[in-house]
């Protein structure tokens, strides 16, 4: 009996724990999005819920301030960037974790000690050979420098590792050719591990601000952390609009994350339990 009390008191102790912890987190999230919701100047009223709703605040962010440009921006970078970049790292992982050649492991090993190099330290190479292509301003600086992407290849090829050979051998013994083989059997098997992969690529594109920042200077190729970025220095008083903008950028990728959150969980959790 008493162990059962314990159980219990353990148990409630935990939930509330666990309860306060959630609230404290999302207290800020849930300020931003019912602040945006709140007409001008009522941003710091004693109502914590806005009286008299409005959506005036997202469309003068997305007409006259320029935010729908902005979110169509991130969406093709980020969409584009992730795309080519998990497709890359899925044909690389495939290569080092079922094809023999000469110095494999050796050039893996070299391709992972890159990753303790900070990222920093890559900007100011990348930005010289995009202003010696003449890339500055432009679709093609946002999103190719980023293309190759070698913790998606480790990611890619931990995974494949743990899918049978064998499978691999008795389509090549049925005729199917190489390309076959990585299409019909090695993707739709890793499908949990490329849908996490495109995820965690496509947020860091969308959150990317500082190599947005450095190559471009026009406000038409502004993402929307550039363009909010800017917003809020120059607005520094419009906090209901500022909260708009903040919502804008936000709630793609909890959307995206909401609803594909099966296949992250199981890609993050499926090669652990198979190995």
């Amino acid at each position: 009996m008493a162990r059962t009390r314990a159980a219990v008191l353990r148990r409630t102790l935990l939930y509330t724990g666990l309860t306060v912890a959630a609230i404290v987190v999302l207290f800020p999230f849930f300020w931003m999005v019912v602040t945006a919701f709140k007409e001008p100047g009522q941003a710091f009223s004693q109502e914590i819920l806005p009286s008299s709703p409005t959506l005036e605040n997202f469309r003068r962010v997305l007409t006259d301030y320029g935010f729908a440009r902005y979110f169509v921006n991130s969406v093709v970078v980020a969409t584009s960037a992730a795309l080519f970049a998990t497709f890359f790292a899925t044909m690389a992982g495939y290569v080092f974790a079922k094809k023999e050649f000469i110095g494999r492991d050796k050039v893996f090993g070299f391709l992972l000690a890159s990753l303790m190099i900070p990222g920093m330290m890559y900007v100011v190479p990348q930005f010289a050979i995009i202003n010696w292509l003449g890339w500055m301003n432009s679709y093609k600086a946002m999103i190719i420098p980023h293309l190759a992407n070698v913790f998606g290849l480790f990611l890619m090829r931990q995974y494949m590792m743990t899918i049978p050979s064998e499978l691999l051998e008795a389509a090549k013994i049925d005729g199917a050719g190489e390309w076959q083989v990585f299409r019909t059997i090695m993707v739709p098997l890793s499908i949990p591990i490329i849908a996490t992969l495109f995820l965690l690529t496509f947020q860091f594109h969308w959150n990317n601000f500082l190599w947005q920042l450095i190559v471009t200077n026009v406000e038409r190729l502004y993402t929307v952390p550039v363009g909010l970025a800017m917003f809020k220095s120059a607005h520094e008083e419009l906090y209901t609009l500022k909260m708009a903008g903040s919502c804008i950028s936000v709630l793609p990728i909890a959307a995206l994350f909401f609803f594909a959150q099966r296949y992250f969980i199981e890609g993050m959790t499926m090669g652990a339990l198979k190995g």
